[in-house]
């Protein structure tokens, strides 16, 4: 190996372990979104509008860091499912208004349990809960200040 390219080695790398979390936590997420028949991105909307209710678009868009032509689509679905419902606003007409439909709200009674079984799946012998939620503040500063430079 040569070590003048160490900075380049995949074990070296900050996004990786990044990049690997998020995926094998999106994967124990699945079988619990697949009863409730959304997927990740649209739990994440839903988890938006459960804890605030109506939304614009755009400050959707600004909680869950996506651009506007990545979560149109994902309202799209959501509206289609019967989940939320999208109407413009009566006082400026460029803005998109998301609100949940009885079908959205009562969702939330079923999606309730998740958090506390996701957080179950992270605790073994070697990682305590103290642990994981301090990762967790952890990647919130680490967000806040990559948010800043961006």
């Amino acid at each position: 190996m040569d070590e003048k390219f160490s900075a380049l080695y995949l074990e070296n790398q900050l996004c990786f372990p990044l990049y690997a979390a998020s995926r094998l936590t999106t994967k124990l997420y699945a079988p619990y979104l697949n009863d409730l028949d959304i997927t990740y991105p649209q739990y994440l909307v839903m988890l938006v509008l459960w804890q605030h209710q109506e939304q614009t678009v755009n400050k959707i868009g600004e909680r869950l860091l996506l651009e506007s032509n990545t979560l149109t689509p994902l309202l799209k679905r959501l509206e289609k499912k019967e989940l939320i419902y999208r109407k413009r606003s009566e006082t400026d007409e460029r803005t998109v208004v998301v609100s949940l439909t009885e079908k959205g709200e009562l969702l939330k009674q079923k999606a309730s349990e998740i958090p506390e079984k996701i957080i179950g799946s992270f605790k073994d012998e070697t990682i305590s809960e103290t642990e994981v939620f301090a990762f967790k503040e952890m990647l919130e500063k680490l967000i806040k200040t990559l948010e800043e430079k961006l």
